[in-house]
C-alpha cells in the first residue's frame, strides 16, 4: 500500500494570509487539529495547529504567517511512498497528521493517525482462517486438510495441549487476526507460528516423496 492510498484527500488547507480569527472558526466547523499552508501552487509552506491558533489568539496575531511553523519542521511523505512510512513516522514522533507532497511538492492529501487506527482496525477484524487461504495459495499443490494437519502439530508443540486438525480448523473459522495476536502473544509469535506450519507441510511433503 502506498501513501496515497491511505491518505484523506479531504483536507482543509491555509493561506499565509488568511485570518488568525477566519481560520479557528474554519478549523473548529470541519473539526481539524493540524492544517498546512500553502501558497498559490498549493507547495507546502507551513504548518498551523490548534495551539498555534489558541496561542496567536491569545497574543493577538492577525495573520497565519505569524503563527505558522516552518515547512522544515514538518515531516511528509511522498504520495508513491509506502504507506509504512506515514505511519512510523506517525508512532514515532507522535504526529496528528502527516501531510502527502506529489512530485511538485504540491500538498495532495493527508495522513491522519485516525485513519491510522482505522485501517489496523480493520485489518485485526480479518478472519484467521483467511490467512490460511492466502498461505494455501502460495504453497502451491498444498491441500487445506495437510495445511491444518500441520498447523494442530505445531499448535500441539508449541501450547503442549493436543489439538486435532479438525479443532484447529474450527477455532480459526471463529477467530480474527487481532484476537489471534493476543491469543499466541503477539504479532511476531504469530507470524513465526505461521511459519513453522509453512515449513511443517513443505517438510513432510519433502519426506513422503523420499518413501
Amino acid at each position: 500500500m502506498k501513501a496515497k492510498e491511505l491518505m484523506d484527500k479531504d483536507f482543509v488547507y491555509l493561506n499565509a494570509d488568511d485570518s488568525v480569527v477566519e481560520v479557528s472558526k474554519a478549523m473548529e466547523h470541519v473539526r481539524r487539529f493540524t492544517c498546512p499552508v500553502v501558497n498559490d501552487n498549493k507547495q507546502l509552506i507551513g504548518w498551523v495547529t490548534a495551539f498555534d491558533i489558541t496561542k496567536g489568539l491569545r497574543e493577538g496575531s492577525e495573520k497565519v504567517s505569524e503563527i505558522m511553523s516552518s515547512c522544515k519542521e514538518v515531516a511528509t511523505v511522498h504520495e508513491d511512498d509506502p504507506a509504512r512510512k506515514a505511519v512510523i513516522l506517525t508512532a514515532n514522533n507522535k504526529f496528528v497528521t502527516v501531510p502527502v507532497l506529489n512530485d511538485d511538492n504540491q500538498v495532495i492529501g493527508m495522513v491522519r493517525a485516525c485513519d491510522i487506527v482505522e485501517l489496523l482496525s480493520n485489518l485485526y477484524d480479518i478472519k484467521v482462517e483467511n490467512l490460511y487461504k492466502a498461505m494455501q495459495n502460495q504453497l502451491r499443490g498444498v491441500t487445506w486438510e495437510e495445511l491444518m494437519s500441520a498447523s494442530a502439530l505445531v499448535s500441539t508443540k508449541t501450547t503442549g495441549k493436543k489439538i486435532t486438525a479438525e479443532e484447529y480448523e474450527s477455532n480459526i473459522v471463529d477467530s480474527t487476526f487481532g484476537e489471534a495476536i493476543w491469543a499466541t502473544g503477539g504479532l511476531e509469535k504469530f507470524f513465526a507460528g505461521l511459519i513453522s506450519v509453512g515449513e511443517m507441510v513443505v517438510a513432510r511433503r519433502v519426506g513422503r516423496a523420499k518413501k
